[in-house]
């Protein structure tokens, strides 16, 4: 798939006059010059608009001019030695920091020629080239490229640049498909290849920081398309695909118009970093925002700039899956050898895929368009739609206009669609990518490619949105019962599954209009449900779960759910145990689809917690909630209880007991109190903290470690605690402070490893934080300093203000001070030194790190036990909270 590179521009480089400069003597300064004043050049036109595949051209061309020049000066004492250009060079695909790949193809009878080989290419690195190399014969070339496929994808873009050609021809006719690789498996192979290449990036065109090159969508699909069109047709570019009536005018239109601008994108990575960079990293995305004049406005420029990005891997994903399944039908599929079963008048099935049985069928009965995907969905033996109908789809999206969006024929269908039981999700997903779905949802097509410029979403909208209606399909499929348990059996029982997916499918499609999404989306679901028929009880569902999709998560993570009160308020704003479950499946699949790395057991656990607590309180009757004496008395008993079994008495229990607030016994569980008496019980050196902990092995708390420190209270004590469990490498995910009335505290942290893992099986790990934090936070130690660990890349890539509010809860009598901001080292000990500074008494704190953004919840009184209530002090300490940790981000 070579092509031979563009005439070089005498004004770019002069050939003759750089050999004269040659032969004059300092040919490094010469060469470093040359290659200096092409790149300025180049760069000048790329940033004035010039066409990037012309560049990419002239850059390979005065690549070839320049080592040819330099080739000639050698002196070769034998004629049997080829200079070859291959890989991306050998396209003449050059981008400006690109590896320069060659060969060295040698014929009989090169010997002394060994020398000068290493005098050439030293002065080729010498001069900056990256130069990658290889030296090999004709019959070396011949036999890795038998073990290799990509060896032979190499020599198959070879292009000679000085040196006899018929050892390339050689080569050529030795490495061609009679003889090695015949198309089938040379096809398999690269169909393997790109499979494994797109494993590894989640399968997915949206990932936050995409390679250009490699990612889905790439630039790389476009290459493998063509290797196989090479190999099987000796097609020696893809813009000659259109002859072997594989592209269609308009998918080569495409094709052009989204390589230049993946091109566009590389090169400018290249310039800007001044290195062979191929991410697409935050800061990168901004630089290019802002080199091609985007502006902030309702979306943030970097917003528009990745959605541009976005959208042109989607259309190259469509033209590589078009052209992957063309191919397979001709290289894999026996001339005469088609099954073919009739589905119904419109449609076929073709081994295996969906076909429409004329070119006509979509302008004769548009609703067709919809009928094709709902079939797919009702047919398990149907694995996809077949190239040409994909191809007649798109060329008829102009027919899902206002007429087709009022059909009642086509309201039902898409319903229907949503109740089918095989692979819905793949049919949304095609439906995304062959543009039908935001034709028919003019509000989804305007999320299509909209990027959340944040590191807590991984995804763009839409593939956020697929990703919800995916994981809502796991939750009836039964190997997915022991990843979601609970979910699995709750989602069981929901009566209508379709309102489930149209709650996931309208949930986020608000984003990026300003304003509420989810009260945006809210409406967009109402007029919606609406008009495709659905009852008064139905559409409503629907509306508050799209309004109160973020509720449940909020309530679980920044609420105190061990309260009665609490889970009684939220009871009555669910109403009945039908939202409930709904909201519960909801919110589930929700966070698993917003980032891989965002769900745990420990999350889970909250929110069947949240669940279980809601379900009891709404079968008991929202009109009889709990007596708080009742549930404090009940749990005091159970722990007595257990406390007894183990040889205490009640006299022994009370004493211990005696210092404690009714708080400790409301949020704590019997289980965990007597846990905490024992070992207080057992611990007779005062003048040292009792650090205790067990692990989700002997906890009902998912699979977090729990570390209890009964220690001396005092007032840098949260923050020296903070400091420690971060240089222990440890996350803390909730924090519980009870002070009591004999200068002591009792704190218990819930605690993973800062890579989000449990460390309840690793007991050396566990003794060594034991030991550890009973001798640093001893009385005579002395405090360690906060962890001064650099801020990663990727969060310095945002800088998003630290937010803050603070509210008095006149119930439980104290503030709560609520911060939102990036993730760092030494976050909660620096907000710990702020408590000390203002004289504040923490009394819990509710710990959310969602990606790499943490929404902190703290509960404090002052130094009195009362809320903090004057206005001015209120700003002042937030207004530290915001100055600290802004400064810090940017550290």
């Amino acid at each position: 798939m070579n092509s031979t590179p563009t005439t070089l521009p005498r004004d770019l480089f002069d050939t003759a006059a750089f050999t004269a400069g040659l032969s004059s003597g300092n040919a490094l300064d010469a060469c470093k010059t040359a290659i200096a004043e092409t790149t300025a050049v180049l760069h000048q036109r790329f940033r004035e608009g010039a066409e990037t595949g012309m560049l990419l051209r002239q850059r390979a061309s005065f690549i070839d001019a320049l080592l040819g020049s330099l080739w000639d000066q050698q002196g070769w004492q034998s004629e049997n030695i080829a200079l070859v250009a291959v890989g991306g060079y050998g396209r003449g695909e050059l981008h400006p920091h690109s590896d320069v790949d060659i060969l060295i193809l040698l014929g009989e009878d090169c010997t002394g020629a060994e020398s000068q080989l290493e005098k050439f290419l030293t002065l080729l690195w010498d001069i900056g080239l990256d130069i990658g190399h290889s030296v090999r014969t004709v019959t070396e070339c011949v036999e890795k490229a038998a073990a290799e496929i990509t060896v032979l994808t190499n020599l198959m873009e070879a292009r000679v640049l000085r040196g006899p050609e018929q050892l390339m021809g050689e080569v050529r006719h030795l490495t061609g498909p009679k003889e090695m690789w015949p198309s089938p498996d040379f096809y398999r192979a690269k169909l393997e290849e790109q499979r494994a290449r797109h494993t590894k990036f989640a399968d997915n065109e949206y990932n936050l920081e995409p390679n250009v090159k490699s990612s889905p969508g790439g630039l790389r699909d476009l290459q493998i398309i063509g290797w196989i069109a090479e190999r099987h047709f000796g097609v020696e570019s893809l813009d000659r695909l259109t002859s072997e009536e594989f592209l269609n005018p308009e998918e080569m239109d495409i094709l052009k118009r989204e390589r230049e601008f993946m091109w566009k994108v590389r090169y400018a990575l290249h310039m800007l970093t001044k290195r062979e960079e191929d991410r697409l990293l935050f800061d990168h995305q901004r630089s290019l925002a802002e080199l091609w004049g985007f502006e902030d406005g309702d979306k943030l420029a970097v917003e528009q700039f990745m959605q541009l990005y976005y959208r042109s891997a989607q259309a190259l994903s469509m033209l590589n899956e078009v052209l992957i399944q063309n191919f397979d039908q001709d290289l894999l599929t026996a001339e005469g050898d088609h099954e073919i079963l009739e589905l119904n008048g419109r449609f076929q099935m073709r081994n295996g895929y969906i076909e429409a049985r004329n070119d006509n069928v979509f302008n004769v009965d548009p609703s067709a368009i919809l009928e094709v995907f709902l079939l797919s969905a009702r047919n398990d033996a149907i694995n996809g739609i077949a190239a040409p109908t994909i191809r007649l789809l798109r060329n008829s999206l102009h027919l899902i206009d206002d007429n087709f969006r009022a059909s009642d024929i086509n309201k039902k269908m898409f319903i229907d669609l949503l109740r089918s039981p095989y692979k819905l999700t793949r049919q949304l997903k095609r439906m995304v990518r062959y543009g039908v779905m935001g034709r028919y949802i003019p509000e989804f097509g305007s999320i299509i490619g909209q990027m959340q410029h944040d590191l807590f979403h991984a995804y763009t909208v839409d593939a956020h949105t697929l990703e919800v209606i995916e994981n809502m399909r796991r939750f009836q499929i039964p190997e997915f019962a022991d990843r979601f348990p609970v979910t699995s059996r709750v989602a069981s029982r929901l009566s209508k599954i379709e309102l489930l997916y149209l709650a996931g499918l309208f949930h986020d499609i608000g984003k990026g209009r300003g304003g509420d999404h989810s009260e945006l989306g809210a409406l967009d679901a109402e007029k919606f449900c609406t008009a495709h028929g659905l009852s008064k009880r139905d559409v409503n569902l629907v509306v508050w779960l799209v309004q109160n999709h973020l509720t449940m998560s909020a309530v679980s993570q920044r609420r105190d759910i061990s309260d009665p009160d609490v889970i009684l308020q939220f009871g009555q704003h669910v109403g009945d145990q039908d939202r409930l479950d709904y909201l519960f499946a909801l919110t589930v699949a929700d966070i698993n689809g917003t980032n891989p790395t965002l769900w745990n057991a420990w999350r889970g656990s909250l929110l069947r917690q949240l669940y279980t607590e809601t379900k009891r309180a709404l079968r008991r009757g929202l009109e009889n909630p709990v007596d708080k004496q009742v549930w404090i008395d009940e749990t005091r008993e159970t722990a007595i209880d257990s406390l007894e079994y183990r040889g205490f008495t009640i006299e022994e229990i009370e004493e211990l007991w005696q210092e404690r607030g009714e708080d400790y016994f409301l949020r704590e569980k019997a289980e965990d109190i007597a846990w905490h008496t024992e070992a207080i019980a057992g611990h007779h050196d005062k003048s040292t903290p009792l650090v205790a902990i067990r692990s989700s092995l002997d906890s009902n708390v998912a699979n977090t470690t729990q570390i209890f420190i009964h220690a001396r209270s005092h007032a840098q004590l949260f923050s020296r605690i903070c400091a420690q469990l971060e240089q222990l490498d440890l996350s803390i995910h909730d924090a519980r402070i009870y002070n009591a009335n004999d200068g002591m505290t009792l704190d218990t942290f819930f605690v993973l490893g800062s890579d989000g893992k449990s460390i309840a099986e690793d007991s050396t790990r566990i003794n060594h934080i034991r030991e550890h934090l009973s001798q640093t936070l001893s009385d005579t130690a002395n405090a360690r300093d906060i962890v001064q660990r650099r801020t990663p890349r990727a969060k310095k890539s945002f800088s998003v203000p630290t937010e803050t509010a603070m509210a008095v809860d006149e119930v439980k009598n104290y503030s709560v001070l609520e911060i939102a901001t990036p993730d760092r080292p030494g976050l909660l000990a620096r907000i710990g030194r702020i408590f000390v500074e203002y004289d504040i008494e923490l009394q819990a704190a509710k710990i959310q790190t969602l990606g790499e953004r943490v929404e902190d919840v703290f509960f404090i009184t002052d130094a009195k036990q009362q809320p903090i209530t004057d206005p001015e002090l209120c700003e002042a300490i937030q207004q530290a909270i915001r100055d600290e940790l802004n400064e810090q981000a940017v550290a």
